[in-house]
């Protein structure tokens, strides 16, 4: 039945479903009608939100290009080559493999969801290239499914913005005057069992809804060898120059990676485990230019990553634009307040969850749904003497769900892979199914004071 209903999904999607470009457009004259329809800005109004919008998340879709760009440089050295070249040793049929990759890309989303994107996207290349019946866009659904938990993991926007002091977005901490501990959110049980609950039944899911033999896209030989069959080691020339002699130095390079974990260890001495996704970047770089050794090697590395990411480039900005509505117009206020109206004690987790998923559609990014929904979800919690810990992680869970239905966050792994997102929203719908129906069970079992 399952794979079946995958099938259905599967159809709709690569039929219907237009290319992520034309998909952010059509987001984007959305928005503009039900900020014109259900707030009282007029349209001069939500044409300046919409441009100061684009604009506004040029620095972030910079952020997003490094993390690509050195994550792809990380997996093209060889220590990173022959890891995932093991781990894809145990994927021995095609089914093992999806199981495989979305276990590995919801365990490094908990960690950190940077990481687990790229790590669970080359594994995804390496399992297709090594297990040609494997179906391809299958195995990088899979990756995306860490995109799915990573909020209820370490590098959760929400849990770790409440969890700093005097930060302007700790909400909670302006309301009770103290912080909240990760060992409240995070490693709280109630966010903890579901998390694990996913992490260890997302690869079962993968299993039924793999499709037949005779409906599988592999990945093709010259494709494999396009995405992963090129060397980044740069020969030194015979009669090298002095400028050659440099671009192959050794010592420059131990010199420049000295500088970046000198850095990284005063970063972490001061501030503890604060992987924000700056360092997050800076981490990925400078193991990349450790395990490159040689500085033209790195280059030739980025030279290679660069090319993927032409999707963040044009996509990103219109995000920014539909983000812009949503919150100058005060649209994505309207939306929440939908929800809060309608509930009860018992109910209030369950559709606080729900109405986060619905404005992340809108709105794909953690920190500034916060921003937007943040101080609705507090008042109300204040007013109805709800738990606000809670209740702000009903809006990560959120926040994370509908990642599966909305490719913004696909992007880097969709230029990895050289798919559109019409090829994997199919099997993701499958997963955002069975992800809603784990998490508002358990939403429910907090509200009626189970969990």
């Amino acid at each position: 039945m399952l794979r079946k209903l995958a099938q259905f999904f599967t159809y709709i999607m690569r039929h219907y479903l237009p290319d992520a470009y034309l998909f952010a457009i059509l987001l984007t004259f959305l928005s503009a009608v039900l900020a014109l329809i259900f707030t009282d800005a007029g349209v001069m109004k939500m044409i300046t939100t919409w441009g100061k919008g684009i604009y506004g998340i040029i620095a972030f879709a910079m952020q997003m290009i490094l993390i690509l760009v050195t994550g792809y440089c990380l997996a093209l050295t060889e220590p990173a080559r022959k890891f995932l070249d093991w781990v894809a040793s145990f994927a021995s049929t095609p089914v093992r493999g999806a199981m495989i990759t979305a276990f590995v890309g919801s365990l490094g989303g908990l960690i950190n969801w940077g990481f687990g994107l790229i790590i669970g996207g080359f594994l995804a290349l390496e399992i297709a290239n090594r297990t040609k019946k494997s179906d391809f866009p299958l195995l990088i659904a899979a990756a995306y499914t860490g995109l799915g938990i990573w909020h209820m993991g370490f590098s959760g926007s929400i849990p770790l913005l409440i969890a700093t002091p005097n930060h302007p977005q700790n909400l909670i901490e302006k309301v009770t005057g103290h912080i909240t501990p990760v060992s409240d959110t995070i490693l709280a049980s109630w966010n903890l069992m579901p998390a694990l609950f996913l992490l260890f039944t997302i690869p079962v899911l993968f299993y039924f809804i793999h499709p037949k033999e005779e409906d599988v896209i592999s990945l093709s030989d010259e494709r494999a060898k396009e995405l992963l069959g090129e060397t980044v080691q740069v020969e030194k020339p015979a009669d090298a120059t002095l400028a050659d002699q440099l671009d192959h130095s050794y010592i420059v390079n131990i010199i420049f990676a000295l500088m970046g974990l000198i850095y990284l260890y005063l970063h972490f001495t001061t501030k503890g485990l604060d992987l924000n996704l700056d360092i997050v970047i800076f981490i990925f770089f400078m193991a990349g230019v450790i395990l490159h050794k040689k500085p033209i090697n790195y280059v030739r590395a980025v030279n290679i990553a660069i090319r993927s990411c032409g999707g963040i480039a044009l996509q990103f900005p219109l995000y920014g634009g539909i983000m812009g509505i949503l919150v100058g117009t005060g649209l994505a206020k309207v939306i929440a307040n939908w929800f809060v109206v309608i509930s009860t004690k018992e109910t209030f987790y369950m559709l606080q969850f729900w109405s986060a998923g619905l404005i992340n559609i809108f709105v794909p990014s953690g920190g500034g749904q916060w921003a937007v929904q943040g101080p609705i979800t507090v008042e109300a919690a204040k007013l109805m003497n709800i738990d606000m810990v809670k209740s702000a992680m009903m809006v990560a869970w959120g926040d994370q769900w509908t990642n599966m239905i909305q490719p913004f966050w696909a992007l880097p792994l969709l230029g990895l892979a050289g798919l559109s997102a019409r090829d994997i929203m199919g099997y993701t719908t499958v997963v955002l199914l069975w992800m809603g129906f784990v998490l508002s069970a358990a939403a429910l079992l907090i509200g009626f004071g189970v969990m």
